[in-house]
């Protein structure tokens, strides 16, 4: 099956690897809550037991260093993409609340982002995440 869109996740490549996985989920988390229609349906084994949907369309995981990361967010943010972010800050917070919180705290331009994810057009998620390599 093709798909117009893309879904790209961008981490820091400099992350520990709880904090990779960690920023993924909550990143991918953000994308489905933006377009819910991406969830499937339940799952069924041979036996008859269900399991909870995933996403329809396949997640690309990449990496990038800060410097990678931040023009790839200024490039989102002049095309006018919507995006799930995550900060330095907000490996401190324990809820969701505290994280709203920690993010108002700063300015696009001084956002300390540890990850992005964005779902646009193909051509459009390529352009955005140029630069950033596939994460190994």
């Amino acid at each position: 099956m093709q798909f117009d869109t893309k879904i790209a996740i961008v981490l820091n490549a400099d992350l520990a690897t709880w904090q990779k996985l960690n920023v993924t989920a909550f990143l991918m988390s953000g994308i489905v809550g933006a377009s819910p229609k991406l969830i499937g349906e339940r799952y069924r084994d041979g036996d008859g037991n269900t399991y909870n949907a995933l996403a329809i369309q396949p997640v690309i995981v990449l990496a990038s260093d800060v410097a990678g990361l931040r023009k790839i967010y200024e490039r989102a943010m002049t095309r006018g993409a919507g995006m799930s972010i995550y900060t330095e800050e907000m490996f401190t917070t324990g809820h969701d609340a505290a994280n709203r919180a920690v993010v108002a705290e700063f300015g696009a331009a001084d956002l300390n982002l540890v990850g992005l994810a964005l779902r646009e057009e193909k051509k459009v998620v390529d352009k955005i995440t140029k630069g950033a390599k596939m994460h190994p």
